[in-house]
């Protein structure tokens, strides 16, 4: 089984129990110890994953880190748990940056549960960085993000090559941080910025209180414009190579009372929109049967990504991670998209595939 499966698997198992997983124990047993397997550490050994490591010298009597992942029997990356919800950017994992001065780390991982943050002395040596350098969401993740995760794994673990992309990661995903606050409100400097591009007039208090509006007003038309633009592209792939007609299935099997119906033309629209964040819509291709219509990527019926269940009066999609289909009722077309999450990961799963084939 693949990283990219394995993290699908525990990501839809997040979304099924978060509700019921209250304790920062809890937290450990249910998603951190299943990721660290993921990634190929026997957490049931001893000289590879140390539970609640304590340092020989240099620390607090009595404190300790969560656990010590061993790479070719040296300490290489230290992880400190959280219990699920909490954010990391508030909480205090002052034993981590302690450990970290002390051990021969050179990483290490501040997690709760569901978000996992890389931290690395890029700054000073020896001294851990306050803003980690990746930051990996279970939830929602891009494929080239599980590309950057695999270099962490037991078996591809190089030590050089992590620290070689490591201050490019940090400092793109600091520049993206900074994009969202700025679109989300933006400061006086990026008002002045655009004000001063398309006002010739002076930039007094009356002025900068209007372009502040007329800015964040902008940047949400833009995004706005940009998504609607994509889904656009989405649907007009779907109209433009539809799931074949009645007719069409008939003349190919007129015994087999196959019916494609509106919904299930529908069903795949969204699911291509759903996709076109990660592919081509293109390559969203579909084949109807009697008892279900499926949605394949690429046309491959051994890389299902949804099975649509309308042929009754309730209507049911099957959801897959790893392969394995889960059954979930819908009470109208558009809850496809409440499942978003699972179907992109069940994308990037065979896409990480692909690439090691």
């Amino acid at each position: 089984m693949s990283l990219a499966d394995d993290i699908s698997k525990l990501a839809h198992k997040f979304q099924k129990s978060k509700e019921s997983i209250l304790t920062e124990e809890a937290t450990k047993n249910a998603l951190v110890m299943p990721f660290l397997k993921a990634l190929g550490y026997d957490v049931f050994d001893p000289a590879v994953v140390v539970p609640e490591f304590i340092a020989d010298v240099g620390i607090k009597k009595g404190e300790k880190v969560d656990y010590a992942l061993r790479v070719n029997n040296k300490i290489a990356i230290l992880v400190e748990c959280k219990p699920i919800g909490a954010d990391l950017g508030e909480v205090h994992a002052s034993q981590l940056y302690r450990y970290f001065s002390v051990t021969e780390a050179r990483f290490s991982i501040l997690t709760n549960g569901s978000q996992y943050w890389f931290y690395s002395d890029l700054d000073e040596a020896n001294k851990m960085d306050s803003q980690p350098f990746f930051r990996f969401d279970l939830s929602l993740h891009r494929e080239s993000e599980i590309v950057e995760l695999e270099k962490f794994a037991h078996q591809n673990f190089d030590l050089d090559g992590i620290l070689g992309s490591a201050s490019s990661l940090k400092y793109t995903s600091l520049v993206m941080e900074q994009l969202r606050r700025e679109l989300e409100s933006p400061s006086e400097e990026m008002v002045r910025l655009f004000a001063k591009r398309v006002y010739d007039g002076n930039f007094n208090q009356a002025a900068r209180e209007k372009f502040n509006q007329i800015v964040a007003c902008s940047f949400r038309e833009v995004i706005k414009d940009i998504v609607s633009q994509r889904l656009k592209d989405a649907l007009r792939s779907a109209d433009a190579q539809p799931v074949a007609n009645h007719e069409e299935v008939q003349a190919a099997a007129p015994e087999s009372e196959i019916e494609t119906t509106e919904d299930e033309l529908e069903a795949v629209r969204i699911i291509k929109a759903i996709a076109c964040e990660i592919i081509s819509p293109s390559r969203i291709a579909t084949r109807d049967a009697k008892t279900y219509c499926a949605v394949l990527l690429d046309d491959n019926n051994r890389k299902p990504i949804v099975r649509l269940h309308f042929n009754n009066n309730a209507k049911r999609i099957g959801i897959f991670t790893n392969k394995v289909e889960e059954k979930v009722d819908i009470e109208a077309l558009e809850d496809i998209y409440k499942h978003a999450a699972v179907i992109r990961n069940c994308i990037a799963s065979y896409q990480v595939n692909d690439k090691h084939a």
